[in-house]
Formats: structure tokens, C-alpha cells, sequence
């Protein structure tokens, strides 16, 4: 058995310095900048959010803007399996973090480990 739940929205940026797509988003979302720069690379920024609201992640990318969904989950070649019986492809176990999906839409998304010490109110559980 394990558990899953919609994680993040990540907007993938194509830019060169993701500083003027976070300061972007956060006024179109309402949402104040967390980190401007997660990881110390400019590669990730975080707006702030509410405990049961998505975590919102922008990330600088080498492809067009768009996008993406991750789901943690506190097993992830589970839930992996799981989404593959409906029909999603894995694509790349990424630094050995994270899996890349493709739904049968040909949308892509991740699957990640739990992001937030409690799972909280929108946890699905499964067999």
C-alpha cells in the first residue's frame, strides 16, 4: 500500500535568468516569492503557499515554457507502476530524485517523493 497526492505546479521557464518569470508569476498568482533561488544554481524558485495548496515551482528549462504536474508519494516505483497500468510511460529516473512521466495525452509530469513533513487533507491511498 502507498499514498499519493498532486504535489507542485511547476511552470517551466525557457529564459535566461528565471528572476523576471518568478517576480512574473508571483504578482499574476498573488503569490509572494518563498526563494528566489532554491538550490543555489538559478535552476529552481518557490512561491509561498498555504499548507493545503499545491507548492508552486518555477524551474529554468532548455525547452519551450510550460506546464507540469508533480505528484509525491511516499513510494515511488509504486506509483510509477500504478500510473503505467493507466497507461503513462516512464521516460527518465532523474537524478536519482525524481521519475519523468508521459500520460497517454502525451503531457508530461513527475512523480517525486514527499514534499511536506504531513501529506495532509487530499492524500489518496492505494492498494
Amino acid at each position: 500500500m502507498h499514498h499519493s497526492r498532486l504535489s507542485t505546479l511547476v511552470l517551466d521557464c525557457q529564459c535566461d535568468d528565471l528572476r523576471e518569470a518568478t517576480a512574473f508569476w508571483s504578482a499574476a498568482l498573488g503569490k509572494p516569492i518563498a526563494d528566489v533561488d532554491v538550490e543555489g544554481d538559478g535552476s529552481y524558485a518557490e512561491l509561498e503557499t498555504s499548507d493545503d495548496e499545491p507548492l508552486v515551482l518555477l524551474q529554468k528549462v532548455d525547452h519551450p515554457s510550460r506546464v507540469h504536474l508533480d505528484i509525491e508519494t511516499d513510494d515511488q516505483d509504486a506509483e510509477a507502476t500504478r500510473l503505467e497500468k493507466l497507461g503513462a510511460k516512464r521516460i527518465a529516473f532523474v537524478k536519482g530524485r525524481w521519475w519523468v512521466m508521459e500520460a497517454p495525452s502525451g503531457h508530461r509530469f513527475c512523480i517525486v517523493k514527499k514534499q511536506r513533513e504531513a501529506f495532509g487533507p487530499h492524500l489518496n491511498q492505494w492498494a
